[in-house]
């Protein structure tokens, strides 16, 4: 169980395996420190194999998501300091050679940690979700944002550049040419016109996000684990892959998929002509559950 307090943010996880985190320094909206960034970045490595954790929501509290780097604290602050890993080396922000690496560890590794979690992600919008901020939100598979959500990089604001990969991710997203003047002209969107560009999944009232947000997330965390996390992988990486490409990585999948518990589960369900319950491998098998389904032969 991840659950407990880290630099920056909480965790608590609900049945049936909902964790969620919540970034919780409102008065700084929410903005990342290095420690904070670094045990994340450690929470998504570790949830990838935990079997607690089915599906992983990121949210915030009070009126932002994630506002974004917090460039203001001082970086000798306690705030810098991670939990979970031994503690930074001595590095300057302000130092060139050491920027780069810097940009590396701290918020590509971030955002590239969030998007290689092989488990669904929501990331619940509450309020500003700028630079960042919006790269977290980008990187999850699915953006529920409250009425009061605003969403932008605005980077340039700053004379800064979206060194966390935002770029990437808005092209992903936007396309070249949208991405190109939502960072140029340092847009930030409301959330309904965010669903508008595809930048959000949906927009609700704000006291209607948490419940939407888990509603979703319980329906996700009921689903066949095992399929669900390979079918994610493959989506992502037809992105990159041709169509043969894409067609060698799902058969590889299937081969394992097809000879799952949960895929024998959904076959005799249907036979029953009742509900499956699938992802009875992740606890006690129900006690009318089939103990031998030899009866089950894949589809060639």
């Amino acid at each position: 169980m991840l659950d407990g307090r880290y630099q920056g943010f909480a965790i608590v996880t609900h049945e049936p395996g909902v964790c969620v985190i919540s970034f919780d320094e409102p008065d700084r909206l929410n903005g990342l420190t290095r420690g904070a960034k670094r045990d994340l970045q450690e929470i998504m490595t570790q949830v990838n194999t935990d079997d607690d954790t089915r599906v992983v929501v990121i949210t915030g509290t009070g009126k932002g998501f994630c506002a974004g780097d917090d460039i203001f604290t001082p970086i000798g602050d306690d705030r810098h300091r991670p939990t979970l890993v031994p503690p930074q080396v001595r590095s300057s922000r302000g130092a060139p050679v050491n920027q780069a690496p810097l940009l590396r560890a701290y918020s590509q590794d971030l955002v590239r940690a969030i998007r290689n979690v092989d488990k669904l992600t929501i990331a619940a919008i509450n309020g500003v979700a700028i630079q960042l901020g919006l790269s977290i939100a980008l990187a999850c598979d699915y953006r529920i944002a409250s009425t009061h959500a605003r969403l932008g990089s605005a980077t340039l604001r700053f004379a800064f550049l979206p060194d966390e990969g935002g770029h990437w991710l808005l092209v992903q997203h936007l396309g070249l040419a949208r991405a190109l003047d939502f960072v140029m002209r340092s847009k930030i969107v409301t959330a309904v016109e965010a669903l508008e560009l595809g930048l959000v999944t949906e927009v609700v009232e704000p006291d209607a996000l948490l419940d939407v947000t888990m509603d979703l997330a319980r329906e996700l965390a009921a689903g066949p684990q095992v399929a669900m996390r390979m079918l994610k992988r493959s989506l992502y990486n037809s992105v990159h892959q041709t169509f043969e490409q894409a067609g060698e990585d799902i058969a590889a999948k299937t081969a394992i998929s097809d000879h799952h518990p949960d895929t024998r589960e959904g076959m005799l369900a249907r036979r029953e002509k009742r509900a499956p319950r699938f992802n009875q491998w992740l606890g006690e098998p129900a006690p009318d559950a089939p103990r031998d389904p030899t009866w089950f032969v894949p589809p060639s």
